[in-house]
């Protein structure tokens, strides 16, 4: 079940040119019921049936919450809020270049950057 989600994520990443970052060290790997993005070893965003989501820094992620631009994680129902995390809306709510912005903050914010 996770399969489809990991070539999703690879698929998504290629095609914003983020295995492009010559700062960061990219892999996607099989998580849960989907996939996760590390960067240089550190989890940043997942792919999984309730959709994508970002490991954000509280700042961003308020922004985002308040404006209606995503809304807090939980992979299961009934299970606990990720609180670090944002996830995204469905389709083109969010344009390429504004989710590659928001790849690169996660990037470096799992970083601790």
């Amino acid at each position: 079940m996770a399969e489809p989600y990991l070539g999703q994520l690879s698929d998504l990443v290629k095609a914003l040119g983020l295995s492009e970052q010559p700062d960061v060290d990219l892999e996607c790997r099989h998580f849960f019921s989907g996939a996760a993005l590390y960067a240089d070893g550190k989890i940043c965003a997942s792919l999984t049936p309730v959709g994508l989501a970002m490991k954000l820094p509280p700042d961003v992620r308020e922004v985002m919450l308040a404006g209606g631009l995503g809304r807090l994680l939980r992979h299961f129902d009934g299970g606990k809020v990720k609180k670090d995390y944002v996830l995204l809306p469905e389709g083109p709510a969010v344009a390429s270049s504004a989710l590659s912005e928001l790849f690169l903050t996660s990037f470096w914010h799992a970083r601790g950057e």
